[in-house]
């Protein structure tokens, strides 16, 4: 687990897993690093597996693990990406996607209250995607990402629920929504 800000309370409460019959270590930030820096500090405690999971802490999505992983390793590509379509995408980047689930290209937020396919902040990779990171500080969005693209970077579109809790608004959304969040995860 990558950890950063207040990465001491988010220890204390998780500690090694054991009690959530998973083993976790962690990856802590001493100062912010981004999206890709941060995976990439962790890039260690990774080195072993040839291809891993990679969640955003900051949104959720239900969604089926396996069907996400059969699909990356079905399509043998760099990144596999959740992808979800909502109704309004204005704070979000849009995804672009070939019917055959290749990603094109990536749109910046536009502000524009359009619908359209967002990241859902779950990725699979390959080891190789390491490869691609810069030193220090980056974001996976802006700096990883868009030089994948010839690599094979693929998405797969998700219809169960979805929150993203980066601003105030969707925040509070999901205090009010915790119960059904907590069936959903638990839900296939």
């Amino acid at each position: 687990m990558c950890t950063g800000y207040r990465a001491d309370q988010i220890e204390q409460v998780f500690r090694d897993g054991g009690t959530r019959e998973v083993k976790i270590e962690y990856s802590r930030e001493l100062i912010p690093m981004g999206t890709g820096g941060a995976l990439r500090l962790a890039q260690s405690k990774l080195e072993e597996a040839s291809e891993f999971l990679v969640m955003n802490g900051d949104s959720f999505l239900q969604t089926d693990f396996s069907k996400l992983v059969q699909f990356h390793r079905s399509h043998e590509g760099i990144a596999s990406i959740a992808v979800v379509r909502v109704p309004d995408a204005a704070r979000y980047g849009t995804v672009q996607v070939t019917t055959e689930g290749r990603v094109t290209g990536f749109s910046e937020k536009t502000g524009t209250p359009d619908a359209g396919l967002v990241n859902a902040g779950v990725y699979i990779f390959d080891q190789a995607i390491f490869d691609y990171f810069p030193e220090g500080e980056s974001s996976l969005e802006k700096d990883v990402f868009p030089q994948i693209l010839e690599c094979g970077v693929y998405a797969l579109q998700h219809s169960g629920m979805f929150i993203d809790i980066g601003v105030p608004e969707d925040y509070a959304r999901a205090q009010f929504l915790r119960e059904e969040l907590l069936e959903a995860a638990c839900r296939k």
